[in-house]
């Protein structure tokens, strides 16, 4: 199996500049992990849930917030992306991803085609869905 076969292709993406604010007002609103950062269309970057996380604290939202808790809203999103991008082809078998997952420690590939434009991305949890069998796993633990 391909990566093509299983890979997102509806990404959202943001622009360098964008605030944290806005990034985080993204992620509120849908159900993935994973923000490509893009400038001038060319992918420099991502930002994943876990990368706000790390920026805000727990009393942002709070009475108790401070004005340097509040000032990370305002941070740039080039400020926080990982600039380390590993991409993966279409083409390639999931194999290849679940290897690069592991050795890079990533959560996410972005899919680029030949010309390096983003045309999708696939995730650890896209791998697992796709190899998990629940006769294989049950069996594997004494569950037949």
């Amino acid at each position: 199996m391909k990566i093509e076969d299983i890979m997102t292709t509806r990404v959202v993406s943001a622009d360098i500049d964008d605030t944290l604010d806005k990034i985080r007002d993204v992620f509120k609103h849908v159900k993935f992990h994973h923000i490509l950062i893009l400038e001038n269309q060319k992918l420099v970057g991502v930002i994943s849930d876990r990368d706000l996380l790390k920026e805000f604290s727990p009393y942002l939202d709070t009475d108790y917030a401070t004005k340097r808790e509040l000032s990370a809203l305002s941070k740039r999103a080039h400020q926080v992306m990982t600039r380390k991008l590993v991409t993966i082809t279409p083409e390639k078998r999931i194999q290849v991803a679940a290897r690069i997952f592991v050795k890079e420690g990533i959560s996410c590939l972005p899919v680029v085609d030949k010309e390096g434009q983003v045309v999708g991305i696939v995730t650890w949890r896209d791998i697992m869905q796709t190899v998990y069998k629940p006769e294989l796993v049950n069996k594997l633990c004494g569950q037949e």
